[in-house]
């Protein structure tokens, strides 16, 4: 009976310094985006600025899309990717001095804001809606291969081209 006990407190002990652990990689990754860059806003400082000077750029129809798209992402993970994108489709608005956001921004906006392996939802779910895929196929290649930070991607590509 003790070494059932014993065991059983062991297996717990691990379990809970995994999740523990799940926890503070997470609490981390935040902690992260969170500290100021060279110009003295963090990424989250941008992603919130794009989204206050676009917000009025938004139709309904835009936002229900863009609900759509991020549908396949957990609940818990949701609204950090919704406003992760959106702060995106904010960045290719400005810079395009565009006076609304249509399907084709949200469109690119979800493309390089998200990493490659997450592409697969939306080729299909754009297969659905019967848009092609070509007019986006140079979005695809500025995409992030993982979740590492990428501001400023598109001025960087350009940049170097």
């Amino acid at each position: 009976m003790a070494f059932n006990f014993m065991t059983m407190i062991v297996v717990w002990t691990f379990i809970l310094l995994g999740l523990l652990a799940i926890g503070g990689y997470f609490m981390f990754r935040k902690f992260l985006k969170s500290l100021p860059k060279e110009d003295g806003k963090s990424d989250l400082d941008w992603e919130k600025y794009y989204i206050e000077r676009t917000k009025h750029l938004w139709n309904e129809q835009e936002k229900d899309f863009l609900e759509e798209l991020v549908s396949p992402v957990p609940e818990l993970f949701r609204d950090v990717a919704r406003q992760k994108i959106a702060g995106k489709i904010g960045e290719l608005a400005l810079e395009n001095k565009a006076n609304k956001i249509t399907r084709d921004t949200v469109i690119q906006g979800y493309i390089i804001a998200t990493p490659k392996r997450d592409h697969r939802f939306l080729i299909k779910k754009l297969k659905e809606k019967g848009i092609p895929i070509k007019p986006y196929e140079p979005y695809f290649k500025l995409s992030p291969e993982g979740y590492r930070n990428r501001t400023n991607l598109l001025r960087k590509k350009e940049v170097t081209k």
